[in-house]
């Protein structure tokens, strides 16, 4: 049944890790109110940061396809330069030919080609067309990109602020937080952590007032106050889960 057990170098009794439960309590939640005036600003900038990201990798993806359609647009027109010079090089055969099969033959190899430049020239203004369709999306996605990144930079500016202003009541209270924690094992810490997260307004310890617990408001035996009271083991609410401290104001 022991009732003491060693933390930090130091051998502190249930009830002295119960009440560091019941401070850490108190602690936590006054930095919840401070988070609180941050209200969504932190959703919000997040939510910012992941559009603005979102568009730039949008911006890259399009340009890259631009550059795409720029290469294939050179490749083309290198095939129709090709293609033009061959028709020149089998007109200029065509001059010394001997024979009607061998003009025939030619006049063949113009008309392939003749047929490739017009597929080549098909191919540009698709890419020409496609290309200008990219440069608009480039242009309409610069646009929103720039609105958001103003809006990011007035959310930024109103949470850090905020944070600013809070910075150093944070910072004493995180002090007192973990002189806190030095008292409480972590067996108990980690079921202070699962129950305020899982509970309404992050209370996972709640003192027991006018023979109910403070959390749920469901009315408590009386030998299970009297337990409390003593503080030589952990008492959770049977109803609402929470861990109950008596209330020294009572």
């Amino acid at each position: 049944m022991a009732t003491t057990k060693k933390t930090a170098e130091v051998d502190y009794s249930m009830y002295e890790k119960i009440m560091a439960l019941y401070e850490l309590q108190k602690i936590d939640s006054q930095i919840d109110e401070i988070n609180k005036v941050k209200g969504e600003l932190p959703l919000e900038v997040e939510d910012l940061e992941d559009t603005v990201e979102g568009l730039n990798t949008r911006l890259d993806n399009i340009n890259r396809e631009i550059e795409e359609l720029a290469s294939l647009t050179k490749q083309r027109q290198r095939e129709i330069e090709e293609a033009n010079a061959l028709i020149a090089r089998y007109k200029e055969q065509q001059d010394n030919v001997r024979n009607n099969r061998e003009y025939e033959s030619l006049e063949k190899e113009i008309e392939y080609q003749l047929l490739e430049i017009t597929l080549a020239e098909k191919r540009l203004k698709e890419y020409a067309a496609a290309s200008e369709t990219k440069k608009a999306s480039v242009e309409a996605t610069e646009a929103e990109l720039n609105e958001r990144k103003a809006d990011l930079d007035v959310k930024r500016q109103e949470l850090d602020s905020i944070e600013n202003e809070t910075a150093d009541e944070v910072k004493d209270l995180t002090a007192k937080a973990e002189v806190a924690k030095a008292k409480i094992d972590e067996r108990l810490l980690s079921a202070y952590g699962r129950i305020r997260s899982k509970v309404r307004n992050g209370l996972a310890v709640v003192t027991v007032k006018r023979d109910a617990c403070s959390g749920c408001f469901n009315r408590i035996p009386p030998q299970r106050q009297a337990d409390v009271r003593q503080g030589k083991k952990l008492i959770v609410c049977e109803y609402c889960g929470r861990i109950l401290v008596a209330d020294n104001e009572e």
